[in-house]
């Protein structure tokens, strides 16, 4: 049995380090196939800066130093990608704010979460998983600050202006999306409110995303059709901006929290936020501040956007 001398185990990481800065560079090109390898990937991508610690700490052990200036190419691979992400990017307060928020249908407090959703002041509010049960506490909760709402099942609308053209959005055989025309005072906003499909990750399936898959490109043909200029698109959609298999909605619209947030602004799952699948994209306007909510009872939390018209 060959045992690596301390060189060949410094070559050993030097390049695990190569592997790891190409699979990051790369990281459009992973392909999905029968287990959505890459959709996985890309979910968790901003994670895997955390192989450079680890490959630091083996090359400090080893005394490598091939090793230890290996380990600068995922690092700075890293940085080109998510540096700027890190910057706070908010430039101040616009004149028109959306929220979007997974209720989650098993809230166990959903008149504390709809008293939080009034308090944040935002012209509109796009609830997901709204359930039949809980939506009388929001109704009353929201009524004061928000006489404007759709009449959709699960997900819904609720705004300090009118709301004109409401419609379900067909991405699913059930109502996940729902699109209206907002009358703001600087004029008509065409407002999405979408949540795609669940995903799943098993032993014998792997990362499960074709329904959600599907979904997204019924969603980004309604917004491609959609006449009006200025466009907010928000909503659960169970997967990230990086998520390749989201690109037919996202490359039409640009994200608020990349053009003005500060961090990553994960927002799932509450207590220990790792990833971002709670979105805010627009269109035809610009993007001041972007910032997550405090948590409410729910799983997710509230996702939040200044815009200005």
């Amino acid at each position: 049995m060959l045992v690596p001398t301390g060189r060949g185990r410094g070559l050993l990481i030097a390049t695990g380090a190569v592997c790891a800065a190409l699979t990051m560079a790369l990281h459009t090109r992973i392909p999905n196939g029968a287990v959505n390898l890459g959709s996985l990937f890309q979910t968790f991508l901003p994670w895997a800066g955390l192989s450079v610690p680890v490959l630091l700490v083996a090359a400090a052990v080893r005394r490598s130093r091939l090793a230890a200036v290996a380990v600068l190419a995922p690092l700075a691979v890293w940085g080109l990608l998510f540096g700027g992400t890190l910057a706070d990017k908010r430039s101040g307060s616009g004149n028109f704010t959306v929220v979007s928020h997974n209720v989650d249908e098993d809230n166990p407090d959903p008149a504390r979460t709809a008293r939080a959703l009034a308090a944040s002041g935002a012209d509109v509010l796009a609830l997901e998983e709204m359930s039949s049960k809980a939506t009388p506490f929001y109704e009353r909760e929201l009524a004061a600050g928000y006489p404007y709402r759709s009449d959709t099942l699960g997900v819904r609308l609720w705004s300090k202006h009118p709301l004109n053209g409401v419609e379900a959005v067909p991405i699913m055989p059930w109502t996940r999306a729902v699109r209206a025309t907002v009358a703001t005072p600087h004029g008509p906003v065409a407002v999405f409110a979408a949540h795609l499909a669940s995903v799943r990750l098993t032993p014998d399936a792997g990362f499960t995303t074709d329904r959600r898959n599907d979904a997204a490109r019924k969603l980004a043909a309604a917004v491609r059709a959609e006449p009006l200029d200025r466009v907010v698109v928000m909503g659960d959609f169970n997967g990230t901006a990086d998520d390749s298999a989201l690109r037919p909605v996202t490359s039409q619209l640009t994200s608020a929290q990349r053009a003005a947030g500060a961090g990553f602004g994960f927002t799932w799952p509450a207590p220990f936020p790792m990833v971002r699948i709670d979105q805010i994209l627009v269109k035809g306007m610009s993007t001041t501040s972007s910032w997550t909510l405090p948590a409410t009872g729910s799983d997710h939390l509230p996702v939040a956007a200044s815009l200005r018209l």
